[in-house]
């Protein structure tokens, strides 16, 4: 293999997903696009989340392309460049729309790599603007994520799936293990169904049946912190009692089989320096779900 070509401090092929192993496509001759959004304005505990994309990426360099079961990168893989997330929240949502709704337009599956999960508001924005309306949405957190304000600010990784559930989109929540009695009244409200990790993790359940009502379509998004720290503790919110590894895999495939997921995102995922092996593992995370549609098609 031919030395790659260098563009400041990471390689041309680093800033593509898997990019060590594919050719670089056009836009239309890759079913999934890499959107990478360092977003990170509202973190409450640790930080770091502005760092996950490009860390997930560059790390994904090491993956071998057969997953354990089939070849993803076959069906394409494009990464977009990162969305500017230099202004404020409200213009870092449109923006982050204006991207979705580009890749949903031209008919792809959108990947999105943030940042804090606030990110997600803009992504579902995105599916809004493009005339998706039908769908349902499937969160994997530790954190139910259902506050109307955190600290004053509606735009938040604490409520980010308040604003979701209020633009009239079912929710389903799987994992939860820290969440105050307002996100908990919440869930009564928005007739949020969940399954929470003290059901989950203890029985080892790997695979969920959704209610008969829940949309046929569903856009997955998984919050790192829904992983037991044990797995995956780069993240700025770590809570013990989490999914493990297999189990969180199998409970995105279970949801695969039932339903067409439209669109995942991984969130959350703060880079510990030193530590590559947990960028490797969200990278892992992120093509092994890839690879789950794939067979699931």
């Amino acid at each position: 293999m031919s030395a790659p070509v260098t563009s400041g401090s990471r390689t041309l092929a680093e800033r593509r997903f898997l990019g060590t192993e594919l050719a670089e496509l056009a836009p239309e001759e890759a079913r999934f696009h890499v959107l990478p959004v360092p977003y990170e304005k509202t973190v409450s505990y640790g930080g770091g989340t502005a760092r996950g994309p490009a860390a997930i990426i560059a790390a994904s360099g090491q993956l071998e392309r057969w997953d354990g079961a089939s070849d993803p990168g076959a069906d394409g893989i494009y990464t977009w460049p990162a969305v500017d997330c230099s202004g404020p929240a409200e213009t870092v949502i449109d923006a982050i729309a204006a991207a979705v709704a580009r890749i949903l337009r031209m008919g792809k599956l959108p990947v999105v790599l943030g940042g804090e999960h606030t990110v997600t508001w803009g992504v579902i924005r995105g599916y809004l603007d493009a005339g998706m309306q039908d769908f349902g949405v499937v969160q994997i957190d530790a954190h139910a994520d259902l506050r109307d304000r955190y600290e004053g600010d509606p735009l938040s990784h604490a409520t980010v799936m308040r604003r979701v559930v209020e633009a009239g989109i079912p929710l389903f929540q799987l994992g939860g293990r820290a969440y105050c009695e307002e996100e908990r009244a919440a869930r009564a409200e928005f007739a949020v169904e969940y399954i929470d990790a003290d059901q989950l993790v203890p029985r080892g359940i790997d695979s969920i049946a959704l209610p008969g009502g829940f949309p046929r379509d569903v856009f997955f998004t998984v919050d790192v912190d829904g992983i037991d720290p044990s797995v995956l503790p780069a993240t700025g919110t770590p809570v013990p009692g989490g999914l493990g590894w297999y189990q969180t895999l199998g409970l995105f495939e279970s949801v695969a089989r039932q339903r067409r997921i439209i669109g995942f995102d991984i969130m959350e995922f703060a880079p510990i320096p030193g530590f590559h092996a947990y960028e490797f593992a969200a990278a892992l995370l992120a093509y092994r779900l890839m690879g789950i549609l794939q067979r699931c098609a």
